[in-house]
């Protein structure tokens, strides 16, 4: 096991310098962030300066590594638009931003699991129908789409929730939450389904199309011939049997999430990490912009390494593939 993890964490080095290059490459000629922080009056000896004190009067591979060295001990310079260090700006930022595509995530799964399950087990009753008529909306409607509708509906007509902000937070050392105020909560509804609706649908359906395959497998029939109770094989042996694939695309929809919450956050004025990217373009801030797609990338190799290691929990035929091939060596 430990020699597995090893492995896959030897695997990211090269992908995360990849992302890494491709992201600051990508942004390094976009704008002139000079003429953003010294505004519309600036001698040439002003500029001059400031294009030293960034190291912009470096060759581009002298950047590249500089950049690569910083991010390896979490720092990713200055914002050219805030003149602030980016690290501080993502740690502000990043609370708003987990904890909104955690409750979405956790919405995903504790709703659309359920639905799956029943449209499963009862695929022919009314309820299934009404469920498979929804997911269908959920996969259909755009994310922006949804959350203007449900801003016009739960904020303008009937007044319920707010339609921005994060309402009123605790900080708790740095890390500033939502969760221990009524407005704070109040406030993460809206974008929390708006978030996560197409992963509940996505969720949903996937469930459904396992059980509906698991139900007909041999080993369904025998465990209903030894006279077990409906219960024991829908959720004992049909359920259990469904986790690998779910756990797949919960794994990376968790990803998703946190990666395309820019929409959400853009619509909900949502102050996180996405809308201080989408900021960012609009200002030529590269040492953001670079940042984010950097964090982000390390967002999905976590959560496969961890999926890997799900798999292993779950799954005991790849335990006893594994412990055959220690075996063989």
């Amino acid at each position: 096991m430990i020699a597995f993890i090893l492995s896959r964490l030897l695997q990211a080095i090269p992908v995360m310098l990849v992302v890494a290059l491709i992201s600051y490459a990508m942004f390094a000629f976009v704008g002139d962030p000079v003429a953003i922080m010294l505004g519309q009056d600036f001698t040439e000896a002003q500029r001059q300066a400031l294009v030293h004190d960034l190291g912009l009067d470096q060759p581009f591979p002298v950047q590249f590594a500089t950049f690569v060295g910083h991010a390896a001990q979490g720092e990713f310079g200055l914002s050219y638009r805030l003149a602030r260090p980016v690290s501080e700006l993502i740690a502000e930022r990043a609370p708003a931003t987990l904890e909104l595509a955690f409750c979405a995530a956790a919405l995903a799964m504790l709703v659309g699991v359920p639905m799956g399950v029943y449209t499963g087990l009862y695929r022919n009753s009314w309820l299934s129908r009404a469920f498979l008529t929804f997911s269908l909306v959920g996969v259909s409607l755009p994310t922006f789409l949804i959350g203007i509708l449900l801003i016009l509906v739960f904020s303008v007509w009937l007044g319920w929730l707010p339609s921005f902000g994060r309402g009123d937070t605790v900080q708790i050392g740095w890390w500033s939450t939502g969760l221990l105020t009524w407005s704070g909560l109040k406030a993460l509804v809206l974008p929390s389904v708006t978030l996560g609706l197409f992963q509940l649908t996505l969720i949903m359906r996937l469930v459904r199309a396992e059980m509906l395959e698991v139900l007909r497998t041999d080993y369904i029939k025998f465990a209903r011939a030894r006279g077990l109770a409906n219960r024991a094989v829908h959720f004992g042996h049909a359920l259990k049997n469904t986790l690998v694939p779910v756990i797949t695309i919960a794994g990376l929809q968790l990803g998703g999430i946190i990666a395309f919450a820019i929409v959400t956050e853009t619509v909900f004025q949502w102050p996180g990490m996405g809308l201080l990217f989408i900021q960012s373009v609009n200002a030529a801030d590269i040492p953001v912009m670079a940042a984010y797609l950097l964090l982000i990338a390390l967002v999905f190799v976590t959560i496969n390494l961890v999926v890997d290691l799900l798999y292993y929990l779950v799954d005991p035929r790849l335990r006893s593939s594994l412990g055959t091939a220690r075996g063989g060596h």
